[in-house]
C-alpha cells in the first residue's frame, strides 16, 4: 500500500554530455561504489525512462499506439539516495520500493524496506544488486498494448522494454553514473519480492550507482 508521494525534481532538458559521447562511454558496469546518488540524478534517470516530454502526454521512450504498458519500480537502499541540492538539504530518502508516476513526476512509497537483499537473491545471487545504492525494475502490465494489438502487442511490450532500458542506460553515463540490463532472474521470485499483482511481469533489472 502506498504510504507516501514524493514529489521529485524537475528534469533538465540540456546537459554538458552529448548524446555522442554518453554512447562512446556507454559501458555494463557490475561493480558499484557504496555512494548514494543525488535525488537530482535519480529524478534524471526516472524522467529518461518514462517521463513526460509534452503537454498532450508523450513520453521519453516511444510506446506502440501510445499504450504506456510498462511501469517502473525503484528500490532504494539505506542510505542509498539524498535530497541534495535541489531542496538545499542532505535529507536521506528512506529505503524502500517506490513506484514512478510519470503523470506527477513523483514516487509512490509501496514497501517501506530495503528489498535489495530479497532481489539480488531472486536475481540468481548478483551480489552487484545489492551492492548499488539503487535498482530500477522494468515491469509489464501486457494487457494495455495487448488489448489493441493482439498477441503481436506482446513483441511491442519487449521492444519498448528496450527503448526504456537504453535511455536509462545512456543518461546514467551522461550523470556520471553506471548500469547494466540484468535479464536473468527467477520472474516469480522478483514478483514476489516487489508484491505486485501477477498480470505485472518484471521484464528488465538495472542497478545504478557509481563505478568502482
Amino acid at each position: 500500500m502506498r504510504q507516501a508521494t514524493i514529489k521529485l525534481p524537475s528534469p533538465q532538458l540540456k546537459g554538458e554530455v552529448s548524446l555522442e559521447e554518453a554512447i562512446a562511454k556507454r559501458r555494463s558496469v557490475r561493480r558499484y561504489r557504496q555512494e548514494p546518488l543525488d535525488l537530482c540524478q535519480l529524478s534524471q534517470i526516472l524522467w529518461a525512462a518514462q517521463g513526460l516530454t509534452g503537454t498532450r502526454g508523450s513520453r521519453a521512450a516511444p510506446s506502440a499506439g501510445a499504450t504506456y504498458p510498462l511501469e517502473i519500480l525503484v528500490l532504494v537502499g539505506r542510505q542509498g539516495v539524498i535530497a541534495g541540492k535541489a531542496t538545499q538539504t542532505s535529507e536521506v530518502l528512506p529505503a524502500g520500493l517506490y513506484r514512478y508516476e510519470a503523470n506527477s513526476h513523483s514516487l509512490g512509497l509501496h514497501k517501506p524496506a530495503d528489498l535489495r537483499p530479497h532481489l539480488a537473491r531472486a536475481a540468481l545471487n548478483q551480489e552487484f544488486l545489492l551492492e548499488a545504492p539503487v535498482d530500477i525494475v522494468i515491469c509489464a502490465l501486457y494487457h494495455r498494448t495487448c488489448h489493441r494489438y493482439g498477441q503481436r502487442g506482446e513483441r511491442y511490450v519487449h521492444i519498448e522494454a528496450g527503448h526504456v532500458a537504453e535511455n536509462i542506460h545512456l543518461q546514467a553515463v551522461a550523470l556520471g553514473l553506471a548500469t547494466v540490463e540484468v535479464g536473468a532472474f527467477h520472474d516469480e521470485d522478483v514478483r514476489k519480492t516487489l508484491g505486485v499483482e501477477e498480470e505485472v511481469k518484471p521484464l528488465y533489472i538495472m542497478p545504478l550507482g557509481k563505478a568502482v
